[in-house]
């Protein structure tokens, strides 16, 4: 069997301006990275923004689990699949992490016949986006420090500095340090932290903002420090707005490149959903609906994550309105659920896929709390039961839900042709009627409970003191009235990883609160989750290496 990366290597792509074609998109319109790359002028918005918008496609899953459930490779099928079908589509994606790339997760550019291609610069560096916003977050963070060793005229407490450099690795002795060590030219002495590029404020705001202008309003607005009195103290006041943007003046332009089967696909931006928000750029999306008739996006990790985030804080910032959602889970995935070992994964049991499948119900229920219509797909396994996958179809269409299997790992997008029409039935039979979970005018501490309580199914919320007097801190200083992005676990719907199914009467800690004004919503973190990954005890950087051909190998 050939791995991800050697079918993507046998591609046969078009030139990214045969690909830009097929959504109307002129060669004036792209600035070239190579033959098969390309980044979307300012420009061609004004052409199109009078265009009515396409159908949006939200693709989630359940909770992720070591079985796989194949959502990336979902969405590039189902993009593939109805391109086959003569269908406008584009695709709008995020761009991977060198993070997870290194470490346990592997790239995100899909699997097998269902890949965006070219595979190894997508997973590899891709346009440089991460790099500019990695230097403009860092930048920031220079300039912070260079104005307290330069007299701090504006009062900042180094005991309230929040602003945190960032690199896009995975690497845990960073996550708290000691800096400006040494001779007084060295710095002032302080505590300081790193995070993964992927959770920066800046990459939050740069798939949230709409144009330059609104980029350079939401950078002005970063709160880096407080102040002796307690007073937020903010990028504009450090004069780093405008060398900040010229950093991000290429990386918030949409990059468009192509899957295996050459459908156009826009992937831009790539904010973690455990750790942040979890969507592709706006640009990006909104672009892609102006250019398509149909697109479909994903969002990060299982619905509890990726998807409350992409419509409580995307969709509702950028007035996006999803038409449906595809939920995808693998019966492999279920059966773990419910308590199956990964090495008896591939023996029938009804008895674990009837106690796993509650994570799916669950999730389902979620959708429906939205309004949205929902289509659930099986990633099929050769292993999988015609018993076990009946069960599935009937569990989900006594539930309102349409279902089809999905085959898009191992035929490309003629084994995702049940899906695309189970998914054009569902549009054309069903309304949206899109409304988020919450408002976000309620108090920060009943937002939170919100979704701890309708989404996870918590019984209660915790508050850790320190977390508890932020929040109070904050909505004094008038900062109460934005969504939360929740940091949890994205293996439980609870805050502890090993809580399988659907958990019940569980309570879900608070640890730490925190405001990004700039890309405007308040990021609670709850249980042990971290900012800063750390590398397994064999990470995937060990398998990855180039041949004398000057060919990536191991790369997954």
């Amino acid at each position: 069997m050939k791995s991800d990366i050697e079918i993507a290597q046998e591609a046969s792509m078009l030139p990214i301006r045969e690909v830009a074609e097929q959504l109307d998109i002129l060669e004036e319109d792209l600035e070239y990275y190579g033959k098969y790359k390309a980044k979307i002028t300012d420009e061609l918005w004004e052409k199109i923004k009078g265009n009515p918008d396409g159908k949006l496609v939200l693709v989630t899953a359940i909770n992720p689990t070591p079985a796989g459930e194949g959502k990336t490779t979902t969405t590039v099928g189902l993009g593939q699949a109805l391109g086959k079908l003569g269908k406008k589509v584009a695709i709008a994606l995020r761009e991977p992490s060198l993070g997870p790339c290194f470490g346990v997760k592997g790239g995100a550019a899909g699997g097998g016949y269902a890949q965006a291609v070219p595979m190894e610069d997508l997973n590899l560096h891709f346009t440089g986006d991460f790099h500019a916003i990695t230097s403009a977050n860092n930048l920031l963070a220079a300039m912070l420090d260079n104005h307290i060793k330069q007299g701090n005229r504006l009062r900042i407490d180094t005991n309230q500095i929040v602003w945190k450099r960032c690199v896009d690795m995975n690497d845990r002795v960073l996550r708290n340090i000691v800096v400006g060590l040494g001779r007084a030219a060295d710095g002032v002495v302080r505590e300081d932290h790193f995070i993964i590029s992927v959770a920066s404020e800046i990459m939050a705001i740069l798939c949230l903002a709409e144009n330059m202008k609104d980029l350079k309003e939401r950078l002005a607005k970063i709160i880096v420090a407080y102040d002796y009195d307690g007073q937020p103290v903010t990028a504009e006041q450090l004069n780093a707005v405008g060398a900040m943007a010229a950093l991000l003046k290429d990386a918030i332009k949409p990059n468009l490149i192509q899957t295996i089967e050459n459908t156009p696909a826009f992937v831009h931006g790539g904010p973690f959903a455990n750790i942040a928000h979890g969507c592709n750029s706006v640009r990006a999306t909104k672009t892609a609906l102006k250019a398509a008739d149909y697109v479909i996006t994903e969002a990060g990790f299982g619905a509890d994550l990726g998807a409350e985030k992409f419509l409580d804080i995307k969709c509702r910032m950028a007035g996006l309105k999803p038409d449906a959602v595809v939920l995808v889970a693998t019966v492999r995935a279920l059966k773990y659920n419910g308590g199956v070992a990964k090495d008896d994964l591939n023996t029938e049991n009804l008895e674990a896929l009837k106690k796993g499948i509650v994570n799916l119900e669950k999730h389902i229920e979620n959708i429906a709390k939205y309004k949205i219509p929902c289509v659930v797909t099986l990633n099929r396994f050769l292993s999988d039961s015609d018993a076990e996958l009946a069960y599935v179809q009937e569990f989900c269409e006594s539930r309102g839900c349409a279902f089809a299997l999905s085959e898009v790992w191992e035929k490309g997008g003629e084994g995702g042709i049940e899906l695309a029409n189970r998914v054009l039935e569902t549009l054309d039979s069903k309304k949206s009627n899109f409304i988020p979970l919450y408002d976000e005018k309620l108090s920060i501490r009943e937002k939170i409970e919100t979704i701890a309580k309708e989404i996870y199914g918590a019984s209660n919320v915790t508050y850790a003191p320190a977390a508890s007097q932020e929040i109070n801190r904050l909505e004094k200083l008038g900062y109460g009235n934005t969504p939360i992005c929740m940091a949890k676990n994205q293996y439980s719907l609870s805050d502890d990883p090993k809580w399988l199914g659907r958990p019940e009467d569980f309570t879900i800690t608070i640890r730490e609160v925190y405001i990004s004004a700039g890309a405007g919503f308040v990021v609670a973190i709850t249980g042990t989750v971290m900012t800063m990954p750390g590398l397994p005890l064999h990470p995937a950087a060990e398998r990855i290496d180039v041949d004398d051909n000057g060919r990536i190998v191991g790369l997954s």
